[in-house]
C-alpha cells in the first residue's frame, strides 16, 4: 500500500471515530475498529485489494440503514461523500460504496450476495463481529437502545422475507438470536471467516442453552 493509500485511511478513520465515539447502540467506534481489524487479518488470508477493503471496512456503518428507516441508499451516498473529498479514484469509490450498500443482513429470506472478493472479505468481518461473545454482548445493547424486551415467551421468532419485514421488525433480543445471529455461521464467504465463525456460532448456542436453564429456574 503507498503513502497516499494509508494516509487517506488514516484520515477517514479519524472521521469515523469523530463520528461514532461513545455511540451507545453497539455500532459504536469500537464496532467499526473490530471490523476493520478483522478485515485485514481475512485481507491477509483471502487477498483482495487492502485499500478497497480497508476503507470499506471503515465506513461499512457509515450511516446503518437501521437508524435511517430502512433506506439503504444513505450509506453508499454518504461514504461516497467522504472518499470524494478524499480525491479517492472513481473506481475505488465505486467498489467502496457497492460493498456498503450490500453488507448487512437483510432478512433470514433475504440474500446478500457478495460479487467481489474484497465484498465478502468485509461482509464476513462484520458478521464476525455479530457472533461469540462480543456478538452476545452487541445484540444485548442494541436491544436495549431500541427499547426492546430481553425475551418473551409467548413471542415465536419470526422469519423475514423482505428487508421491509426486517426492518419493521420489534421483537425480543432473544428472539433476534435465531432470526440472525445463529443463521450467520453458514453464510460466512471465506475459508477463513467460516472456520473462526464455528466457535463464535457454539459459544452462542451454549450461551443460549444456559439462558434457558436460568429461565426456567433449572439452575
Amino acid at each position: 500500500m503507498d503513502p497516499d493509500q494509508q494516509t487517506i485511511i488514516e484520515k477517514v478513520a479519524k472521521e469515523v471515530k469523530r463520528k461514532f465515539e461513545g455511540e451507545g447502540s453497539g455500532h459504536d467506534w469500537w464496532h467499526m475498529v473490530r471490523v476493520w481489524n478483522m478485515a485485514k487479518h481475512l485481507g491477509t488470508k483471502e487477498g483482495g485489494d487492502r485499500f478497497v477493503i480497508e476503507l470499506a471496512a471503515l465506513l461499512h456503518d457509515i450511516a446503518d440503514q437501521k437508524f435511517h428507516n430502512g433506506d439503504d441508499t444513505v450509506g453508499p451516498q454518504t461514504a461516497r461523500r467522504i472518499l470524494e473529498e478524499h480525491a479517492v479514484y472513481p473506481e475505488t469509490v465505486d467498489h467502496v460504496c457497492n460493498i456498503i450498500a450490500n453488507v448487512s443482513f437483510k432478512g433470514s429470506g433475504v440474500r446478500t450476495e457478495m460479487t467481489t472478493l474484497e465484498g465478502r472479505v468485509v461482509q464476513d468481518s462484520d458478521r464476525l463481529d455479530a457472533l461469540g461473545a462480543t456478538g452476545v454482548a452487541r445484540a444485548f445493547t442494541y436491544g436495549g437502545h431500541m427499547d426492546r424486551l430481553m425475551y418473551d415467551p409467548n413471542e415465536k421468532p419470526s422469519s423475514q422475507q423482505s428487508k421491509e419485514e426486517y426492518y419493521n421488525n420489534k421483537s425480543s433480543t432473544i428472539n433476534h438470536f435465531y432470526e440472525k445471529l445463529l443463521l450467520l455461521k453458514d453464510r460466512m464467504n471465506t475459508e477463513t471467516a467460516k472456520k473462526l465463525a464455528q466457535d463464535r456460532h457454539q459459544f452462542m448456542e451454549e450461551y443460549l442453552n444456559r439462558f434457558f436453564r436460568e429461565w426456567n429456574g433449572e439452575i
